[in-house]
């Protein structure tokens, strides 16, 4: 499959989604710092890992992708959308990783652009959303960046009996807002 590009204006600079492959678990690992962590609850194990990457690549319906610099190829992190049933619709939901070394340059927030046209291609759902931690202004910054609408805050379970206050962030796919 061909990926998505996003390019910043003038197009210099950008990122291109790329399909989660098999052999793209060292990515994984990689994000899978104190540090990277800090907003999700910590580190898995090396199980953990596995079992996420294999979901990663069945992550029907939805997709998980490798973002790459658009202009050489080298990867600077992940992002994806997937199901997830929010308060009582089935919606789109997404997430990221951006490598430290990566960090801070807008290629989150392009990558973000981008899937959220890779799943209003996707279609089945109206909404895409992104919950990240009140406190991981990063984050909420990507949001704001890639034209995600604030709807409010939530208790947000992730990892599984991991609770934390999240900002609830939202597309809408149809309206492209």
């Amino acid at each position: 499959m061909e990926g998505t590009d996003e390019r910043t204006g003038g197009g210099a600079g950008g990122v291109r989604l790329v399909p989660w492959g098999e052999g793209d678990l060292w990515l994984l690992r990689r994000t899978n710092t104190p540090e990277m962590t800090a907003h999700l609850g910590g580190p898995e194990t090396e199980e953990r890992l596995a079992l996420r990457h294999r979901r990663y690549l069945d992550a029907a319906p939805g997709r998980m992708y490798r973002v790459t610099l658009a202009d050489g190829g080298e990867t600077v992190g992940s992002i994806g959308h997937w199901q997830r049933t929010w308060r009582g619709a089935q919606v789109w939901e997404t997430g990221w990783a951006v490598l430290p070394e990566f960090q801070g340059r807008g290629l989150a927030a392009l990558a973000a652009r981008a899937v959220v046209r890779a799943a209003r291609d996707a279609g089945e759902h109206r909404y895409l959303h992104a919950f990240p931690s009140v406190d991981h202004a990063a984050s909420n910054a990507v949001c704001r960046r890639a034209g995600f609408v604030l709807l409010g805050q939530a208790d947000f379970e992730y990892p599984k009996g991991h609770w934390i206050k999240s900002n609830d962030w939202r597309v809408d796919l149809e309206r492209g807002d």
